[in-house]
């Protein structure tokens, strides 16, 4: 059954202002586990103690694609000091989209993640499904190209959909590789752009991800919402709130 974490990147202008207290504040919201995208100055002694305090789950942490490429010893390192293993890379700007580059690039850092004991992941955006390599979206030519050994699947399920294709059968494709989804709900504007919104606001079927999730062995569902139009720390207990009701209809994941 999924248990649920939450993406920090929600709360960086809280995070900015009180990291320790915004962390303890996702404690008592009920989240189990935190995806960290930047420290704010913190050692990971700091980083480590905190989550003792507060009983959270490093559940895995984006780190940039240059910094994983060219510090790829010290991103281990201060990560597995912490206690997290999952570093995941979490996009790429436009500069970077030579497939092929990115591809050896993910494996030369998935290599030394797999050495070092820690699990290098990929986490999409809508562009590695609108944009194609041989006739085939791209997040299909990363994942063929590069190993499982050496890259896993952090599934944004929210843009996958955005990006043309259901995500309970890129879910099921991907069963065994992917330890970690996004789970995240959004409308489309007039002008066809994306809103994120909180969970159960939208028009991606949820519940149709977290069951195809928990049928392929996924651990974690990791709440975030790019931008929120009204508090983010409001907007992700709300998010976390339908999901507790979701569980409590019989839904398979756990608060």
């Amino acid at each position: 059954m999924l248990k649920v974490g939450l993406q920090l990147y929600t709360l960086r202008e809280e995070l900015e202002q009180d990291f320790e207290g915004t962390i303890r504040k996702v404690a008592e919201l009920g989240y189990s586990g935190v995806e960290f995208f930047h420290y704010f100055g913190r050692t990971a002694e700091q980083v480590k103690a905190l989550l003792e305090e507060t009983g959270l789950v490093a559940v895995g942490a984006h780190r940039p694609y240059d910094a994983m490429l060219n510090d790829t010893e010290q991103e281990i390192r201060f990560n597995l000091e912490f206690g997290n293993r999952n570093l995941i890379v979490p996009y790429l700007t436009e500069e970077q989209r030579n497939w092929q580059e990115v591809a050896a690039g993910l494996r030369t850092i998935g290599e030394k993640c797999q050495a070092a004991g820690a699990v290098l992941s990929y986490h999409n955006h809508d562009f590695e499904f609108t944009e194609k390599v041989d006739g085939q979206p791209a997040f299909d030519y990363l994942f063929e190209a590069v190993p499982a050994e050496q890259l896993q699947v952090e599934m944004d399920t929210c843009w996958v959909y955005f990006g043309g294709y259901d995500p309970a059968e890129y879910i099921r494709k991907y069963a065994g590789r992917l330890p970690i989804i996004h789970l995240k709900d959004l409308k489309k504007k007039e002008d066809g752009s994306p809103e994120t919104v909180v969970l159960g606001e939208g028009e991606v079927d949820l519940a149709a991800i977290i069951e195809a999730a928990s049928a392929a062995g996924v651990e974690w569902a990791v709440v975030e919402q790019d931008f929120c139009s009204r508090s983010p720390l409001g907007s992700v207990a709300d998010s976390l709130n339908w999901i507790k009701t979701y569980e409590n209809q019989g839904g398979s994941i756990h608060v």
